[in-house]
């Protein structure tokens, strides 16, 4: 979520063909396998072919490109790569109604998260927290900032969320 923020204001637009492409409303975090359709590891190519035009931070340590709903708006999917490759994917100021498989949407309290996962490590940042699971070499990441659920986050496994 902090890299939302910090890199929100450096982004510029760049347009992808593909009018079928285009980011899920509402998206759906499958822990520790995908979130919004796109999965640690994913190239580049096949994410830019599903999501289609996206932008691009310029201020950020690594290539990052964002994917919302209206040109320049704040809603939607960040994705990070390495090496041409996905490696870290997360919610962009709390896109409504994406979900869970097992029905947590975004803005639900922070003790429902808790409730319905059990035991998750939390990670202290600076304004929010993150509550995170490892488990398949990913890192799930569920935002809270507020006592909400403020955003999704699917990372390699053991990184820092708060980056």
């Amino acid at each position: 979520m902090r890299r939302a923020l910090l890199c929100a204001a450096a982004v510029i637009l760049v347009f992808a063909a593909g009018s079928a492409a285009a980011l899920p409303r509402p998206g759906v975090l499958v822990p520790a396998t995908s979130l919004g359709g796109v999965r640690l590891g994913e190239p580049a190519a096949q994410v830019r072919a599903v999501l289609g035009a996206h932008g691009v931070c310029r201020g950020c340590l690594l290539p990052t490109w964002y994917f919302t709903y209206r040109r320049f708006d704040q809603h939607g999917l960040g994705v990070e790569l390495v090496g041409g490759r996905v490696s870290a994917v997360y919610t962009l100021w709390q896109p409504h109604g994406w979900r869970t498989p097992g029905g947590l949407v975004l803005g639900t309290t922070q003790s429902q998260v808790t409730a319905q996962l059990g035991t998750l490590l939390p990670v202290a940042c600076a304004g929010y927290s993150a509550l995170v699971k490892d488990a398949g070499g990913a890192r799930t990441a569920y935002y809270i900032r507020d006592g909400r659920l403020w955003g999704f986050g699917l990372l390699r496994a053991k990184t820092d969320p708060c980056r």
